[in-house]
């Protein structure tokens, strides 16, 4: 407070994958910095924060208060007109079906989920996804089913894509495909097959991030001239 105005406050929030997140919005630096001391006192480590990677100013503040980049991640626009993808003409890989939203079976996709995870945290771990933003009960990682449309072959779901009904545009949260499915064009299709029935309902465009270290997803997205945004960076302390 100064002179009875709020001049600057922080706030924290849980991931499901257990990262605690910190931000301060503050009118000047001296407020930042007070805000920071004080909450950096009380919380457990390790802290995460997000900062635009054009914000300099930002970035300094969290940096002199001991945080370092972790990873960056790419904020993408796309667009879902077919004649501008491409993806208009693009079949699923021979023995494939797309199983759309509201049609896909709770079972065999929370046992799609299940492997797909386990294949992550057994290689770059989990933490290396995008950050997931919708808190979830413990151990629960397909909260509704709706919101996912998979790609099925030989009697069993092998890819998946959630679609998060965000007011302003929908927002593309995961694309995952089974390691050994992957490029045979199924994350392709399902790609296709969302942005496609998105330009149906009158949906012009999606959004999506990506790690930059995930070079196969940014292969994808760029693909089909999906347009970088911004480029967002997760800094730590530890």
């Amino acid at each position: 407070m100064e002179d009875d105005r709020v001049v600057g406050h922080g706030d924290t929030s849980g991931r499901p994958d257990g990262r605690m997140f910190i931000s301060v919005d503050a009118w000047h630096g001296a407020a930042f910095d007070r805000l920071a001391d004080a909450m950096l006192a009380d919380l457990p480590r390790p802290l995460h924060t997000l900062v635009d990677e054009d914000d300099l100013d930002l970035a300094a503040h969290w940096e002199r208060a001991g945080f370092t980049t972790r990873r960056r991640e790419r904020e993408y626009l796309l667009t879902t007109d077919p004649e501008v993808t491409g993806l208009g003409p693009v079949p699923p890989p021979e023995g494939v079906t797309i199983v759309a939203a509201g049609e896909v079976e709770e079972g065999p996709l929370r046992t799609l989920d299940r492997a797909i995870r386990d294949e992550v945290e057994a290689t770059v771990g989990w933490q290396e996804m995008p950050a997931e933003v919708v808190p979830l009960p413990a151990g629960v990682t397909v909260l509704d089913p709706s919101k996912y449309v998979v790609a099925a072959q030989a009697g069993e779901y092998v890819g998946l894509l959630r679609l998060a009904p965000v007011v302003r545009q929908p927002r593309i949260g995961l694309i995952a495909v089974r390691s050994d499915r992957r490029r045979r064009g199924v994350a392709r299709a399902l790609l296709a097959h969302v942005l496609g029935s998105l330009h149906r309902r009158g949906v012009e465009r999606a959004s999506a991030e990506v790690n930059e270290s995930n070079r196969a997803a940014m292969a994808l997205f760029e693909g089909v001239g999906a347009r970088c945004t911004s480029r967002n960076l997760e800094l730590v302390l530890r």
